[in-house]
């Protein structure tokens, strides 16, 4: 061999050591901060195998340093974020549906409901961590009879730590801004299920003046004009710009929980410009993954004069920055409700004699609203090619699909109902029994805590989406299993696609390669099931919702400060050049971006 050669292996063998040298440091910082990390790997695997798995994830994560993964996010975590970056800062959430809902009881008294909402359950750790203030749509039936004098109830009852503002809508309002503009243009606009968007002048007159009024309340619940305003969904895309035009010193994070289209699509919308407008409003958009905050970008290049910083993921429109990054959202961990909850055995019990499940059959469970993104009819088609295939399990196997009635006055809806109620009977009837039905469907309502014994009953979760931002029943179903059982279908065409990667990911349009993907599900042994639970155990509670919050409020933070850097550069003596000019690069330096 050469000198040559024996110098090139010298420097292979040196570069291999230095990558082990590193992967061990950065092991061993992540020890000091996850002190059980070491019951993380899964069989077989080393501790630097796993260190260096949990690196690359941070890699593919937008904007993300590896250090974000050795802070352990809490809401301890939010409160310090608050009381370092952002000190005396009010936190103000508006959404469209309120996390506590007081309805009438038929003998006059008043009954609370948590809705088993995805964002609900997202936002109400949160908010619970910065004693903010929420304010949303109420629209139970006892909502006015038990607010204050300024529609304020303090929540969670029993133990209050924030204020939920109620805003009170007529039908009419209701009718066109909710079921008829968000739900009928921009739900089925943002989601590639082939449901054609039905846009009409009355309905965006009437979202333009519901979002009109949600600003009216956010400036009357601002305690300054400095307030930290996290903007949720597709119901208030005009809003951040109406709450810009009247406190300009506000930081406005508007998060868009759905997908957004292509630029092709989105210009379906006859009211694209006044819709982008209104979101470049916003000091930060977020997504929940950089496919959908890359389509975003896209439509304001195509359709508004702006300038794109691609770099720096920022829109400059109107003499104001946006940022646009992707924030993957997620479920609190632990998950406090499953402290109240029995074992595992126990809910298998409960829920098998609740929906008459036979013994010797496995659970597959799907749990949504019953909206037609979601993929419903095509487990039953998946379901029926396993039976066609695989006759033996016939028999072996029950689907309980819980899905919750959901904009039922609107004919897309109405029509799902009926084709998911006609196909589980067909099914019924040709592969049942006086004793055995294989699909079990419950187009009912169910407690948080209801959804979650469901769960841990489970052998199968599907999570089947046609198209969707994040869904958070994937991550509520891994949560749920501290026992390391069960096993997780999802859709490719969900965002938690992105992160739960061992999950079974399948394509919900084909429903040969979905039975076949049920088949290795059910007959998945407890060694395989247990490592894969425990890495997206990992993943879900490393990438927990106080992440998600914490890092759009760091962002907030280093906005702030950059607005602030900016004022004293303007108000700053000159130079002895004469140049009263911060580079981009010092001002970078000085709010914290690097």
């Amino acid at each position: 061999m050469t000198q040559y050669g024996v110098l090139l292996l010298v420097l292979i063998f040196a570069s291999l050591g230095l990558s082990v040298f590193a992967i061990f440091i950065s092991f061993s910082r992540y020890r000091r901060n996850h002190p059980r990390a070491s019951t993380l790997p899964g069989p077989g695997e080393d501790v630097a195998t796993e260190a260096a798995r949990k690196m690359l994830r941070e890699f593919e994560k937008n904007g993300q340093s590896v250090d974000a993964a050795l802070v352990t996010w809490s809401p301890d975590t939010l409160r310090k974020i608050l009381a370092d970056e952002l000190p005396d800062a009010q936190v103000i959430v508006v959404s469209n549906r309120e996390p506590y809902i007081h309805n009438q009881t038929r003998d006059g008294g008043v009954e609370l409901v948590v809705p088993a909402s995805g964002l609900v359950s997202a936002l109400e750790p949160i908010t619970r961590a910065c004693a903010g203030t929420w304010i949303a749509y109420g629209g139970g039936s006892a909502d006015r009879a038990v607010v204050d004098g300024n529609d304020r109830v303090q929540v969670p009852p029993g133990h209050p730590s924030y204020t939920l503002r109620r805003v009170w809508l007529s039908d009419d309002e209701y009718q066109g801004y909710y079921l008829g503009f968000a739900n009928e243009g921009l739900w089925p606009l943002c989601h590639i299920a082939f449901t054609r968007p039905i846009f009409r002048e009355s309905d965006w007159e009437a979202y333009e003046a519901v979002n009109r009024k949600f600003a009216d309340t956010v400036v009357a619940e601002a305690r300054n004009e400095r307030p930290i305003v996290l903007v949720q969904d597709y119901h208030f895309a005009l809003l951040p710009r109406m709450i810009r035009e009247r406190l300009p010193e506000a930081i406005v994070i508007t998060f868009w929980h759905i997908p957004w289209p292509n630029s092709e699509v989105f210009s379906i919308c006859p009211w694209r410009e006044r819709i982008l407008d209104g979101l470049l409003g916003s000091s930060i958009v977020g997504f929940h993954t950089q496919y959908h905050a890359n389509n975003f970008t896209e439509s304001v290049d195509r359709f508004m004069e702006s300038r794109i910083e691609r770099a720096d993921a920022a829109i400059s429109y109107g003499g104001q920055v946006t940022l646009v990054h992707s924030y993957p959202i997620s479920i609190e961990w632990p998950v406090e409700l499953l402290k109240a909850l029995p074992s595992v055995e126990e809910c298998r019990v409960r829920v098998r004699k609740r929906f008459r499940i036979p013994a010797g059959a496995k659970l597959c469970v799907g749990v949504e609203r019953l909206d037609y993104t979601k993929g419903i009819l095509d487990r039953f088609h998946a379901l029926e090619e396993l039976f066609i295939r695989h006759p033996e399990m016939v028999g072996k196997v029950v689907f309980l699909q819980i899905a919750a009635p959901s904009r039922g006055t609107l004919p897309a809806y109405k029509q799902l109902h009926e084709e998911c109620l006609r196909c589980a009977e067909e099914l019924n009837q040709r592969y049942g029994s006086e004793f055995y039905r294989p699909v079990v469907m419950v187009a009912e309502h169910h407690s948080q805590a209801a959804v979650y014994e469901l769960y841990r009953a489970a052998d199968i979760c599907l999570v089947t989406s046609l198209h969707d931002g994040m869904n958070l029943v994937a991550k509520e179903f891994v949560a749920s299993r501290d026992d390391e059982q069960g096993v997780l279908l999802l859709s490719t065409f969900a965002g938690a696609s992105r992160e739960l990667l061992e999950a079974l990911i399948v394509n919900p349009y084909d429903a040969a390669m979905m039975g076949e993907a049920m088949l290795q599900a059910l007959t998945m042994g407890p060694d395989e099931q247990r490592e894969r639970m425990r890495r997206m155990r990992e993943i879900v509670r490393d990438n927990n919702v106080f992440r998600w919050a914490g890092s759009m409020l760091l962002d907030a933070a280093r906005l702030r400060k950059r607005g602030d850097l900016d004022r004293v550069t303007y108000d700053r003596p000159a130079s002895p050049t004469g140049d009263n000019v911060v580079s981009m690069f010092e001002r970078k330096q000085a709010v914290g971006f690097r």
